[in-house]
């Protein structure tokens, strides 16, 4: 069978066929390009995302588990975050928490979620003096307290609700135990037993 000409001296089956292979094209071309692009985009800002949260944490908390199991037994060396205070991973009772250290407070102090997810029991109920006025808090025993290669057992601390959820303030009745040297940007803590 001939093909008809479309008398511009194509003939209509070759036209029919070129005009399906450029619609078919189209349609799946783009599409194809859009749907590409829109995911590698996304894989770029998820690279991005993850970088970023990563950099923001270690900014936040440079003193990572896995950096102070590195140190040698005795002392521990503290770096100072990015807003001038010193951060680390620790234990309560053997659970991961995250310490701030603070001389300013006189003990041991966490927020009663975290509290309750520790599975502390709460004991007395003792009138508590903040930057923010009065407040109520609980007194509690850790069984354990550890920071890197220290570790102390039987620790008074106290449990308030207006602190930080994720954070524990890691105040003088732990720190008062150790020798503190600030050096530059770092802060060494070691136990008397170890002074030289």
């Amino acid at each position: 069978m001939r093909d008809e000409s479309d008398g511009r001296g194509m003939t209509v089956s070759r036209a029919f066929r070129s005009a399906f292979r450029l619609r078919s094209f189209a349609l799946t071309t783009p599409r194809g390009s859009v749907l590409t692009q829109v995911m590698v985009w996304l894989a770029i800002m998820s690279v991005i995302y993850w970088v970023f949260f990563v950099w923001l944490a270690r900014e936040e908390n440079p003193n990572t588990r896995r950096l102070l199991q590195q140190q040698p037994q005795g002392e521990v060396v503290l770096q100072r975050n990015r807003a001038g205070h010193y951060v680390a991973d620790g234990e309560i009772n053997g659970d991961r928490v995250v310490f701030l250290l603070d001389t300013g407070a006189t003990q041991v102090a966490l927020s009663t979620q975290l509290a309750r997810r520790l599975g502390l029991k709460l004991g007395a109920a003792v009138t508590l003096q903040t930057a923010a006025g009065p407040a109520v808090g609980y007194q509690v025993r850790l069984a354990s307290v550890r920071l890197a290669s220290i570790e102390m057992r039987d620790v008074s601390a106290l449990v308030s609700d207006g602190l930080d959820p994720d954070t524990v303030l890691l105040g003088m009745n732990f720190l008062k135990r150790l020798e503190l040297i600030q050096r530059d940007d770092r802060l060494i803590l070691r136990p008397h037993s170890l002074r030289p």
